[in-house]
């Protein structure tokens, strides 16, 4: 009995000695680390940051089908998935007169029954097939996308096929969609950053022009549509001679292209409808253009003026002067706007770089008791952008649009819309892996030089919709030019009825 007690003690001695020596290392350690860890940080500038990273693709390959249909592929074999997207060189700009939204309106109901499956059956194929097939418009182009895993492609561009050369139309989802679109513009009027693109895009281009126009329709072209109009316009611009296949994903052209060719080697080419628009005037002089909306919380501002084409030789010092203007979190409108004086939760601004130039823009919606004042502070930055920028917003703009591009190319979905981006500009099949050393190049004189051309505030549209009652007098005070009085029927017609 004794033996045992003293062999626990002894246990329990050693047990102590043992937990004294690791409370002592540990402290004996923390003495000679801790005062590493308590340097102080040099919290006087950020860290410097490294090279921007290069971007580097695989080559882009221009393929055809036997019937001419352009096939642009970039494979990516990390993941067994594929997007196919077609473009097809048809949109808005293309509407007849008097049928405003017709293009619209057709590439919605691209898959409202396609082929000989009306709407639910075809939803319920793609879906089966963990799919997704999705039609879009827009001004210059419509698009039919197609995002599948490899092993269900060889089922899924049938369906996409379909719906791009084979829909049906059927009355009855037409009635759906044109009640959709009733219900639509109707809200559209209790909006008022609708309302405010709206009015400065047809200040600036005019209705009659594509850029100008209301792509949605009116409600007399949008209560004239019939099945009829959207087989025709079908019929007449989407055809092999008017479109392109941008094909990103695990595929080679060798195993993709007999694919295609099964799915649309046989659609018909035609020859290519050519567009009549008018040529946008630029802005002559600086005004006021006042929309009311009576107990708005907020003034929607739009300020700006025509920019330039995508194709203009000043892109890349156009997007570095605009990400210090206002491109960015820490651009100067909204430095300006937002941190420094609290009137908005932001302000920023853009060029919309398209086929024909676009419009530049500088926009926010700030409170409605401080309209003047933030216009004021528009007015002022829109200046100052005309005298030299510093080093250190050079290098910030430079680094923000350099370090930020790679992240437009993580999925395939997202590398497809970069590649359609190619084929709608005609841009180098190297623009990718050229991208940011050209951003990189900008030098301050070219951003002086951009700025100085093509901004002049004492040339511009300014938009303003809000309560008139609270901002007119103060906007007036500022003599920015004269004041156009609106309403919102005005700018989007009266309110349509739409009957349940």
């Amino acid at each position: 009995m004794i033996t045992r007690i003293q062999n626990a003690e002894n246990r329990r001695q050693k047990a102590v000695y043992k937990a004294s020596l690791n409370a002592l290392v540990i402290a004996l350690t923390t003495l000679i680390v801790f005062p590493a860890y308590g340097q102080k940080a040099d919290r006087s500038k950020p860290p410097a940051l490294g090279q921007a990273p290069t971007l580097k693709l695989p080559p882009v390959q221009r393929l055809k089908l036997s019937n001419g249909l352009p096939v642009v592929l970039m494979e990516k074999h990390d993941v067994p998935l594929v997007q196919i997207n077609l473009i097809v060189n048809s949109g808005s700009g293309m509407d007849p007169a008097g049928k405003t939204g017709l293009a619209g309106i057709t590439a919605d109901m691209l898959d409202e029954g396609a082929g000989t499956r009306n709407a639910l059956e075809l939803a319920d194929a793609i879906d089966f097939l963990g799919a997704q097939i999705n039609p879009g418009p827009g001004i210059h182009t419509t698009f039919v996308t197609l995002h599948a895993p490899l092993n269900k492609l060889d089922q899924a561009l049938p369906l996409m096929a379909d719906i791009a050369m084979r829909p049906t139309f059927p009355a009855e989802e037409l009635a759906r969609k044109q009640k959709e679109l009733l219900t639509t513009l109707m809200q559209w009027h209790d909006r008022p950053n609708i309302v405010a693109n709206a009015l400065f895009n047809k200040t600036l281009f005019g209705s009659q022009h594509p850029y100008g126009a209301i792509a949605l329709g009116n409600e007399q072209s949008i209560r004239s549509f019939t099945t009829d109009d959207l087989k025709r316009f079908h019929a007449a611009n989407f055809h092999a001679g008017n479109a392109t296949l941008i094909v990103v994903g695990d595929v080679a052209g060798k195993t993709v292209l007999p694919k295609l060719e099964a799915a649309f080697g046989k659609w018909q080419v035609k020859a290519i409808l050519k567009p009549n628009w008018p040529a946008a005037k630029q802005v002559a002089e600086r005004r006021v253009y006042l929309a009311d909306k009576p107990g708005a919380a907020q003034t929607e501002v739009r300020i700006g003026r025509i920019g330039v084409e995508r194709a203009s030789p000043d892109y890349f010092p156009l997007l570095v002067m605009n990400t210090i203007l206002g491109g960015s979190f820490s651009s100067r409108l909204n430095q300006n706007i937002r941190e420094e004086h609290g009137y908005a939760y932001g302000a920023n601004s853009r060029f919309e770089f398209r086929p024909m130039p676009g419009a530049f823009l500088a926009a926010s919606a700030v409170q409605t008791a401080v309209t003047d004042k933030a216009l004021s502070e528009f007015m002022k930055e829109l200046n100052a952008i005309l005298a030299p920028v510093t080093e250190e917003e050079m290098t910030r703009a430079k680094n923000f649009l350099a370090l930020g591009y790679p992240d437009g190319f993580q999925s395939v979905g997202q590398i497809a819309g970069q590649v359609g981006d190619l084929v709608i500009y005609n841009l180098p099949n190297d623009y990718f892996n050229t991208y940011i050393p050209r951003v990189l190049a900008v030098t301050k004189a070219d951003v002086e030089r951009v700025a100085k051309k093509y901004l002049d505030p004492e040339k511009i549209a300014i938009v303003l919709v809000g309560d008139r009652k609270v901002i007119e007098q103060g906007v007036r005070d500022l003599k920015l030019g004269p004041i156009d009085l609106l309403t919102i029927e005005d700018v989007l017609g009266k309110v349509p009825t739409v009957s349940n």
